[in-house]
């Protein structure tokens, strides 16, 4: 395994939803800070990946959840560099409590994109020695994504402060497309265990999206959801959720 790393944080109220439970976008937020300190640390930080044109995005990211972080939470992220292939870089975070309890566990792969021409670059082994996660040829097969069977979505519009300092839509916002078409009273009567997001396209400033979603009322609640450009898609995720107690 990785060197791991660990960051303390509070959890503000404008992180926090009317529940008072840390949001989707803002527990994200918080673990790739984590990481892009750790690389930072390491010396392979933005602005050094920068130099050489490339820069990472995300391409699925699973959680956990034994519960949210809660506002004005003491919160510790530990995240651990796991391995690494040709293509694909894995990286897992645990959240914990100030009682050392874990709350959630955050799986995400991500790979580097061409700066200029927006395509997969190929992982340098030497770009990630300072890491010290081991070197695999398997690549990771992640849960099956079931697809939204209806037609209930609604659109968005990509604004100005969607976008990160690489130029692309954050990935936290995507979450929030995910889950706003659920609506007031789903949202506030459920809360989620287990999230798991594909990135498949990357979408840009101006463009018009269509979140669609379904809920699945069984055992468990579940919604699938995908977010579509066009005829294209370019994410898509499944939730499940307990009912609020």
């Amino acid at each position: 395994m990785g060197k791991r790393y660990t960051l303390n944080h509070e959890v503000a109220y404008y992180e926090c939803d009317i529940n008072q439970n840390m949001t989707f976008p803002a527990l994200l937020s918080v673990a790739i800070k984590a990481s892009s300190d750790q690389s930072d640390q390491l010396e392979r930080g933005t602005e050094y990946i920068n130099t050489l044109g490339i820069t990472w995005v995300i391409t699925q990211t699973e959680v956990t959840i034994n519960r949210l972080p809660k506002v004005g939470e003491q919160i510790t992220v530990v995240t651990e560099p796991t391995e690494f292939n040709r293509y694909f870089c894995y990286r897992s975070f645990w959240v914990y409590d100030s009682e050392e309890t874990e709350l959630l566990k955050i799986d995400m792969s991500f790979v580097l994109m061409d700066v200029e021409n927006r395509k997969m670059s190929s992982v340098d082994a030497k770009l990630m020695a300072p890491y010290e996660s081991p070197q695999v040829k398997k690549i990771r097969r992640w849960p099956k994504i079931e697809k939204v069977e209806g037609e209930q979505h609604q659109l968005y519009h990509v604004r100005y402060y969607d976008l990160d300092s690489n130029h692309h839509v954050n990935n936290a916002m995507y979450f929030n497309w995910l889950i706003d078409v659920l609506g007031y009273d789903f949202m506030t009567q459920h809360e989620p265990t287990y999230v798991n997001v594909k990135f498949d396209k990357e979408v840009l400033y101006g463009n018009d999206i269509e979140s669609f979603y379904e809920i699945v009322e069984a055992e468990e609640v579940k919604t699938r959801h995908e977010i579509r450009l066009g005829d294209q898609l370019a994410c898509e995720a499944n939730i499940l959720w307990q009912k609020r107690s």
